[in-house]
Order: C-alpha cells, then structure tokens, then sequence
C-alpha cells in the first residue's frame, strides 16, 4: 500500500514534469510494468483530470490542475497529514518522511501566504464608513477569504428598510462593488433565498466551517438589466439625450448594463438602454442636471418633471 501511495505521487509529479508522457515512460521511471501504471492512472483519474488524446500522444493534465501549490480543503489537508501514521513504519521506503514533509510544508506556505493577504485586504481596500456611527468594523477579509473558500458567515445584519436586526447564516457567492460601497450576494438560509447584503450593515461576521456549493447560479443572468445593486420585477426601455458637453464622458461610464448609443449631428448623444428598476437609473440621470434629458418613456419623463416641480417649491420658500 505504502509503495503504491508514494508511485502514485511519482506519476503525477511525472505527468506535471512532463506533459505528454507516455505509459511505457512511466513505467520506467516508477520501476513497474506498464499494466501497474495503467491500474495507477485509474486511481488518479478519480481525484486528478488526467487525459490521453489516443494512442502514442501520452498522458497530460486537463484545466490548471497541479499538484503543488497544492489547494487543500481543510478536511484534505487533514487527511493527508494523518497518512504516516497509518502507514506500516517497518514498511516505508528511504525518502518518504522527506518527501512528506515537502508537499505539508508546501502547502502550508501557500495557506499561510493566502492568509497574509486576506489579513492585509481591509488596508488594500479603504472603505467608507456610515455616517450614524463613530467606528465601523470592516468585514472585507473574512468575507472574501469565506467566498474564495466557499464557507458559509455566520453574521448579524441590520436590515435598513425593516430597521431590524437578525442572525443569519449566509453563503457568500459575489462581492459587488457599486456606487462607493461594497455588496455581498448570496444565499440567505434565513430567507431561504438569494439576498443582497450591504457590507457596512454587517454587525458581526464568522466564518464557519460549513461548506457550500453554488451550483447552477449565474451572476450575470441574475444582475441582468440592474442598473446599480437593486433588482426590480418591471424592464423599462429609456432613451436619454446627453448634452455635446458630457456626451465624451458618457462614452466612457463603466456601466453594468450594456446601452447602445448613437452621436447625433449637433455633437449631442442619444443613449437607449432597458433596465428593471427605473428609480435607480433616474437617479444616476439627475446627477448631469439638464445635460440629460429624459425622452422615453413619457412616464419617466413626467415623473421627474413633477420631481423638479417639488425641489422648486422648497427652494422658493
């Protein structure tokens, strides 16, 4: 057995090596026949995406699969290290325990190297804090190290439209940048769906060691036609006019949402775009004043005539 475990970390190191290598090769390097590396090659082909394209192309690595830097799980990392003494001692070959304690060292470095820059994103990444409170935690780096490891939070959130505060248990799937704040969607065992979570409304977060598994979710179909963060249930088609001054500005937004654009004769821009919540592509509207106008769909464009009305009268006053 012991013999069979440390050819079997000859033939992947080989493989790795040398991409294409055939059997017979194998064979030779291990000091076995070839029908010995055929059953070895088997084994592999349950934990590691070995492939031989036909006859006499050798045996190659599909993807990025590599054997160092090794990605343990932790329940691997664990397994693993439990292998020596499982082993027959008066059986284990010359080697071997160096051979050991190169692939845990290796791994240990690249965890602990994944862990230094986890430790370090809070400081790579500033973030804003809310203006009602004097200190506010960041939660960047559990967060992102949960996501990268695929491990649900464990995290008391405080829900603003409800203003209630709730435990729940979440698995954090994407990290979503908008408007100078960072989102976290994911499945919320709470809700029994998927949510979106403002990170600076994380009270406490921990990660746990439940793993979890995203399945068939598609970030983008999900997000498809959301302006900014908000997911609403209507698709609204407008048509914008962009003044000549800010049309070259419009060009280069970094938009969530793929418009089609035109340039009009006089210089100005004509911006057509369908997105499911129109309050929040109205409100990205407002911030160019009367450099955008609103051209469709008239009820938008009557809605925020009766806005403008409203901000008159309180100026007035």
């Amino acid at each position: 057995m012991t013999d069979k475990v440390i050819r079997i970390f000859k033939i992947i190191n080989a493989i790795q090596s040398s991409p294409g290598i055939t059997a017979s090769d194998l064979a030779i390097r291990c000091d076995v026949n070839i029908r010995t590396v055929y059953r070895d090659l088997e084994i592999i082909s349950h934990f590691a995406p070995v492939t031989n394209e036909g006859r006499g192309t050798g045996y190659k690595f599909m993807g990025k699969f590599f054997l160092y830097p090794l990605d343990f799980s932790e329940q691997e990392a664990m397994a693993f290290s439990l292998l020596p003494s499982i082993l027959n001692q008066d059986k284990i070959p010359p080697g071997f325990h160096t051979a050991y304690d190169k692939v845990m060292g290796t791994h240990l470095k690249e965890k602990s190297k994944s862990n230094a820059i986890l430790e370090n994103i809070g400081d790579i990444i500033q973030m804003g804090k809310p203006a009602y409170r004097k200190e506010s935690r960041n939660f960047l780096q559990p967060i992102i190290g949960a996501i990268v490891e695929q491990r649900s939070i464990r995290a008391i959130y405080h829900s603003q439209s409800r203003n209630a505060t709730t435990q729940r248990v979440i698995d954090p799937y994407y990290l979503i940048p908008r408007d100078q704040r960072f989102y976290l969607i994911g499945y919320c065992h709470l809700k029994e769906a998927i949510r979106t979570f403002r990170i600076s409304r994380f009270q406490e977060v921990e990660v746990t060691d439940k793993s979890f598994d995203k399945g068939d979710f598609n970030i983008k179909k999900y997000l498809k036609n959301t302006w900014s963060i908000d997911r609403g249930n209507k698709n609204i088609k407008f048509k914008v006019r962009f003044h000549p001054e800010i049309a070259r500005y419009i060009k280069e937004e970094e938009l969530f949402v793929h418009p089609w654009m035109s340039d009009e004769q006089d210089g100005s821009l004509l911006f057509e775009v369908t997105v499911n919540n129109e309050k929040e592509f109205t409100k990205w509207i407002l911030q160019y004043g009367p450099n955008a106008e609103i051209l469709e769909p008239a009820s938008a464009r009557e809605g925020l005539k009766g806005q403008l009305t409203q901000w008159m009268e309180i100026y007035q006053k």
